[in-house]
């Protein structure tokens, strides 16, 4: 198997945490050849995909409070973002959906953009921001608001508590918001409030993941049948599907599970059954 397909086949069957880093690296890769002034050496981001913190703006090119989510300053600040994007997403993912995953992500980037906008707004400050900071941050905050307790093992430290990992960050935020990057560090904190209060709103009934999930139903390519009259001719007995639908659901059931320990160990965890099941199911 080719790199190229190998990486296609990771990205099918990898869940919906592994399909989050390959849209960041993806548009990362493009930033490069669209967006990379090889003069000054930096990136200059457009006011169509970096948020700018000029509310009108923000008011004609509304995508832009998540289309920053996506991109990223430079190397260094995409991989630090990805390496806590990976361990964040495992945990959130531990104990919720692929759904209420993306839903998080997506909601917490627009809370996050807009707190930006109005913070620099009152502050009488222009500036622009890209990076998947204040998503990331809000599953992770997301996770420690529900399970504070849980114990992380580090390098050369030991166990540690979830909410002394969640803590030092956003200490480190809170000390660091008027030396440099002010809008970054709004936007983290930001998206640790969203993230506390997903939780606690999710643990009194209301999934604010189902906006996003209701959304996407909404734009989804549903192609609707007409209505079409069958005559049945009587002769013939109509044929029972019956076995094949139970086929589908057990392959199904059995892609799911797969799906699922992938999500929480990794593909190298799975058997070379599963791993040939999972081959011949991307197919």
């Amino acid at each position: 198997m080719s790199i190229i397909e190998d990486l296609k086949f990771q990205y099918r069957v990898g869940g919906i945490a592994n399909k989050m880093i390959y849209w960041n690296v993806g548009f990362f890769l493009l930033s490069i050849i669209f967006f990379y002034q090889f003069k000054s050496g930096a990136f200059d981001f457009p006011n169509w995909v970096a948020i700018s913190s000029e509310p009108t703006t923000v008011l004609t090119k509304p995508w832009t409070l998540l289309t920053y989510a996506f991109f990223h300053y430079g190397f260094l600040h995409l991989f630090f973002n990805m390496m806590v994007l990976n361990f964040s997403s495992r945990l959130f993912l531990t104990f919720f959906t692929q759904k209420q995953y993306l839903g998080l992500y997506i909601l917490s980037a627009i809370f996050s953009g807009l707190a930006f906008v109005l913070s620099f707004y009152f502050l009488h400050q222009t500036s622009s921001m890209v990076g998947a900071s204040a998503a990331i941050m809000a599953l992770l905050v997301a996770t420690t608001t529900y399970q504070p307790l849980m114990e992380i093992r580090l390098l050369l430290i030991g166990n540690v508590k979830l909410w002394h990992i969640t803590a030092v960050l956003l200490l480190l935020d809170l000390l660091q918001i008027q030396m440099d990057n002010t809008g970054g560090h709004i936007a983290h904190l930001s998206g640790a409030v969203f993230g506390y209060i997903y939780i606690k709103l999710l643990q009194n009934g209301t999934d604010l993941s189902k906006i996003v999930d209701s959304l996407l139903n909404l734009f989804s390519k549903k192609q609707s049948t007409p209505f079409k009259k069958v005559h049945v001719n009587p002769k013939k007995p109509l044929i029972k599907r019956e076995s094949k639908i139970v086929v589908k659901d057990k392959t199904q059931q059995q892609l799911d599970e797969i799906l699922d320990k992938i999500s929480q160990s990794g593909y190298d965890s799975l058997t070379a059954e599963e791993k040939e099941f999972l081959f011949k199911a991307g197919k």
